[in-house]
């Protein structure tokens, strides 16, 4: 009969300048069963984690230099670090001092001097979680998915691999787009259907008259301030040169018919071609007589067709 492997040790990156504090953890942790790392600055932690990825991360909120606010916002900048448990250590208690943690990317909180019980108990229930996300992550993975997860200041959560792959090429290792963020925040503040169901952000580096975007679309909330996302590159100058190749419209009806077959609504496509909604019905009207369709569906069919070069 052969022998099960060991299960793998999770090893905890532990982040604090106070030599006592550090002690006890330690002494806390390894016997527990797990690895113990150890930073005693922000900025040592960020620099160890260019190089390791640990399963959790301890990290105390108030340290000399960066503090644990700080470097915990810097660690959510890094998708490879997204699904990482942070969970901050600290002696204040106020409200303000605990939301201040959790906004900055912190999953959970312990007060200090620490219960050695309590923290075993909460890092096994992180652990578990995140192992839950990442074994959903990976099947998304398999089935090629370009999913991604953020907050509502479009902050990433996490992403499947092939959409960080995509996200790379916008702007490695940077912050999501400003104009993502900020449509997050529209539809966050206005009522529902704000702001529309996708945004279309150029990608940099490619001439403006390219065509070349990468869309979010908006799937749903997934739980308390975290969005699902679909995320697709489009080439829009190909698609239109495609379609126009088979059927008798202007430049401006084949976008316009091409967004239909896209399934945008006729305020969708107002917003994205920046004319108004009253130009896109004089344009439809134009669009199903040349076609010889009469409806939107026919339309729809039609420009699909097309597309597939059927």
């Amino acid at each position: 009969m052969t022998r099960a492997e060991p299960t793998p040790r999770a090893t905890i990156l532990v982040v604090d300048d106070e030599p006592t504090a550090l002690r006890l953890l330690i002494d806390t942790l390894e016997p527990a069963g797990f690895n113990v790392l150890v930073a005693l600055q922000g900025d040592m932690a960020l620099t160890l984690l260019q190089q390791i990825t640990p399963d959790v991360i301890l990290l105390d909120a108030l340290m000399p230099g960066l503090d644990g606010f700080e470097t915990c916002r810097r660690i959510r900048q890094n998708p490879s670090l997204a699904l990482v448990p942070v969970i901050f250590m600290t002696g204040l208690t106020d409200t303000q001092s605990v939301v201040s943690g959790l906004q900055a990317g912190g999953v959970d909180y312990v007060t200090k001097p620490v219960e050695p019980g309590e923290l075993v108990a909460r890092i096994r229930v992180h652990l578990a979680n995140a192992q839950l996300t990442r074994s959903a992550q990976q099947a998304m993975d398999a089935a090629g998915r370009y999913l991604l997860a953020v907050d509502s200041h479009g902050r990433l959560r996490w992403c499947t691999h092939q959409a960080g792959r995509l996200l790379g090429s916008l702007a490695p290792g940077a912050p999501l787009p400003a104009e993502l963020q900020d449509w997050l925040q529209t539809r966050r503040a206005g009522p529902p259907g704000a702001g529309g169901n996708t945004l279309l952000i150029p990608i940099p580096g490619s001439p403006a008259e390219a065509g070349q975007r990468v869309e979010f679309a908006l799937i749903g909330e997934l739980g308390q301030d975290e969005y699902l996302l679909r995320v697709t590159e489009q080439d829009q100058d190909d698609a239109i040169r495609r379609l126009q190749a088979r059927v008798k419209l202007t430049r401006r009806e084949t976008e316009v018919l091409l967004w239909l077959a896209r399934g945008k609504s006729n305020r969708d496509i107002a917003q994205i071609l920046e004319v108004s909604y009253r130009t896109i019905d004089k344009h439809l009207e134009q669009i199903y007589p040349k076609l010889g369709v009469e409806t939107r569906t026919a339309a729809v069919a039609l420009a699909i067709r097309a597309l597939e070069g059927g």
